[in-house]
C-alpha cells in the first residue's frame, strides 16, 4: 500500500508541488496581510484616483485612490474564507444525507433526490443571484448560499458509492454479525466511501472562488468597500474602455491563481488517492 502511495505522489509530479507552492503563497498572504499590505485596503484617498502601477503603488489605485496591492492580498481572507466555509458546511451536511439516503431506500430518500434535483435544475449563478438577493449581501450569507448550492453535490457523490457497497460481501458478513445499521454506515460504508468526496472538495474550493467572485461582480456578493476580488475586477471593468487595464487585471489574476491552486490539487488528490486514474503527468 505504502509503495502504491509513493506511486501515485510520482505521478501527480509538478502539480503536486505547484499547488502546493500556490496554495502556501495565498496562506502567507491571509496571515501577514497586515504586514505585507502598505496601504489600508478600506481608506479611499481621492486624490491618488486610477493612478498607474509604480513603486508607490505597485498595483496602481483604483478610482477610489485605494491601492490594488492592499485590496488584492487582503481580498485572499475574504474570497478563501467564504468558499472554504461554504465547502465545509457542504461537505459536513452532504455527507449524512448522502449516506442516509442511499443506505435506506424509500420515499424519504426519493424525496430528498427530487429536491436536489429541483435545486440543480437552476443555473448555479442564477440561484446563488436570488438566494443573495433574499438572504442580504453578507459574507455569511454567501457562504451559506454557495453550501446550499454545493450540497446535492457532495451528496450524490456519498450516495453513489454507499449504493455500490451496500451489497457488498463485508456487509452482509456485518449484519450477520450482528451489526445495527448505524454500526454499518459510520464504521463499515462511510469510511469507504469519502474518497470521491474528499477529492472534490479542492475543485469545489475552486468552483466557490469563482462563484464568490461572479456574485460580486454581478453586484450580488459582498459589498463595496470590502476587499473582494470579483468586486475590484466589476469595479475596474468600467475604466478598461479607457485604456486604465490595472484595476481589473490584478484580482483578476489573483482569481486565477487561486482556482489553479485548488485544481492542481484537486488532480493531485485523485491520483494519490486513485493510483489507476489517468497516466503520468
Amino acid at each position: 500500500m505504502n509503495r502504491l502511495i509513493e506511486v501515485a505522489r510520482r505521478r501527480a509530479g509538478w502539480g503536486l508541488y505547484l499547488g502546493l507552492a500556490l496554495l502556501a503563497l495565498q496562506i502567507v498572504a491571509i496571515a501577514f496581510a497586515p504586514w505585507i499590505a502598505p496601504y489600508s485596503p478600506i481608506e479611499a484617498d481621492p486624490g491618488r484616483s486610477l493612478l498607474a502601477p509604480s513603486w508607490r503603488n505597485i498595483f496602481g489605485t483604483d478610482v477610489s485612490g485605494m491601492d490594488i496591492f492592499s485590496r488584492v492580498v487582503f481580498a485572499t481572507r475574504i474570497n478563501l474564507l467564504i468558499s472554504v466555509l461554504a465547502v465545509t458546511l457542504a461537505f459536513v451536511i452532504g455527507v449524512p444525507i448522502g449516506l442516509g439516503i442511499g443506505f435506506y431506500k424509500g420515499w424519504l430518500s426519493s424525496l430528498v433526490m427530487r429536491i436536489f434535483d429541483f435545486i440543480q435544475s437552476f443555473p448555479i449563478f442564477v440561484l446563488g443571484m436570488a438566494l443573495v438577493s433574499v438572504m442580504g449581501q453578507e459574507i455569511w450569507n454567501v457562504a451559506i448560499v454557495l453550501a446550499v448550492l454545493f450540497i446535492p453535490m457532495f451528496a450524490r457523490l456519498i450516495r453513489a458509492e454507499v449504493l455500490s457497497l451496500r451489497e457488498r460481501p463485508f456487509i452482509a458478513a456485518a449484519r450477520c454479525s450482528g451489526a445495527t445499521d448505524l454500526t454499518i454506515m459510520f464504521r463499515h460504508i462511510l469510511p469507504n466511501a469519502l474518497t470521491p468526496a474528499i477529492v472534490q472538495i479542492s475543485i469545489s474550493i475552486g468552483m466557490a472562488i469563482l462563484l464568490t467572485a461572479g456574485l460580486s461582480f454581478v453586484g450580488a456578493g459582498v459589498r463595496m468597500p470590502t476587499p473582494e476580488w470579483g468586486l475590484m475586477v466589476s469595479s475596474g471593468a468600467q475604466q478598461m474602455i479607457l485604456g486604465v487595464w490595472w484595476v481589473a487585471l490584478f484580482p483578476g489574476l489573483a482569481i486565477v491563481i487561486s482556482v489553479l491552486t485548488f485544481g492542481l490539487l484537486g488532480d493531485a488528490a485523485k491520483l494519490i488517492t486513485d493510483p489507476n486514474s489517468g497516466g503520468r503527468q
